[in-house]
């Protein structure tokens, strides 16, 4: 599978995203997946101490093993576990990087990501802290999600002579556009990767729901939590748009939406989740779909790209 850059780090174009073990999985079932990611030549696993309550790092590591030399680990720090762990202070990512280190069962990361901006804490002094846990070599790259264009710069302009975001990772899908304002025209211009998260649009984009067919029971979308507004009329009128564009050419709308974020600017690795063998298997097979410019401007009739912002705030 092709590989790209991130800063010294090179990532499988597919990765896995692992916030469902601990969640929706189980420890025996994310080795599965996690076995059947590297049989598929996937190299890289994002995860986050939050997830699963902190169990996805754990299985994880278990999971990788022996492989762990051979994959690049990406996880975060700052979302809330409990009132004492959270956020961006130096002391509490001093804590916080030990503890993912230990669960992990690694000396290093690979990828230690700010889950989201902590308005409370200056940048420098985040940065400042991640830069000290590079020169120790507990951490080999650093990166942020959720971060604004404005709040990358300002990153940027503070890290002087320190380590440097090196990634941002933001939702973006062919559902969710809008990085393109802005987001990913800076990481074009400074060099930064983008990972988007939500590729798939939490399932919208698998070709599992239908307009006019029930939600399949116990799917993320159905279940009427916070993801349950995805299923408007508009959104699967759009599905079934973008299911008759692939199946057109012998594809399904997943590989459509993996395929067209690997063909986008800055993007280094699409990390999509999987709760099954099977799941990974057809991530990874979505590589191989390159789309050309006709069928570019053909999705973009569908869904249309939003008005770029970039050089107003250039």
């Amino acid at each position: 599978m092709e590989r790209r850059r991130i800063g010294s780090l090179q990532v499988s174009v597919v990765g896995v995203g692992c916030n469902n073990f601990g969640w929706r999985i189980d420890s025996d079932a994310a080795s599965k997946v996690v076995d059947a990611a590297l049989e598929a030549g996937i190299n890289f696993f994002d995860t986050a101490d939050v997830y699963g309550g902190t169990e996805s790092e754990e299985f994880l590591g278990r999971a990788l093993g022996r492989h762990r030399d051979q994959v690049v680990i990406a996880t975060k720090f700052g979302a809330k576990l409990d009132d004492r762990r959270r956020g961006a202070k130096p002391e509490y990512v001093r804590r916080a990087v030990e503890d993912s280190l230990r669960r992990l069962g690694t000396d290093r990361i690979d990828l230690y990501q700010l889950h989201m901006p902590d308005r409370d804490v200056p940048i420098e002094d985040t940065l400042g802290v991640l830069d000290e846990l590079v020169r120790a070599g507990k951490v080999r790259e650093i990166g942020c999600s959720n971060f604004s264009v404005d709040q990358l710069r300002a990153a940027q302009t503070a890290a002087r002579d320190r380590a440097p975001f090196v990634s941002v990772q933001n939702h973006y899908s062919l559902l969710h556009r809008d990085p393109e304002q802005d987001v990913i025209p800076e990481c074009e211009r400074v060099k930064i990767a983008f990972l988007p998260y939500f590729p798939l649009a939490s399932g919208l984009l698998t070709g599992k729901y239908r307009k006019g067919q029930p939600a399949p029971e116990g799917s993320r979308i159905g279940t009427g939590g916070r993801f349950s507004g995805m299923l408007s009329d508009q959104s699967l009128d759009t599905v079934e748009s973008l299911i008759a564009f692939a199946e057109s050419r012998r594809h399904t709308v997943l590989e459509l939406a993996i395929s067209w974020l690997i063909g986008r600017p800055a993007i280094a690795s699409v990390i999509a989740g999987a709760t099954s063998p099977q799941q990974v298997r057809a991530n990874a097979a979505a590589a191989g779909w390159r789309l050309n410019d006709a069928d570019l401007a053909e999705i973009d009739a569908i869904v249309p790209p939003p008005r770029s912002t970039a050089s107003q705030r250039a």
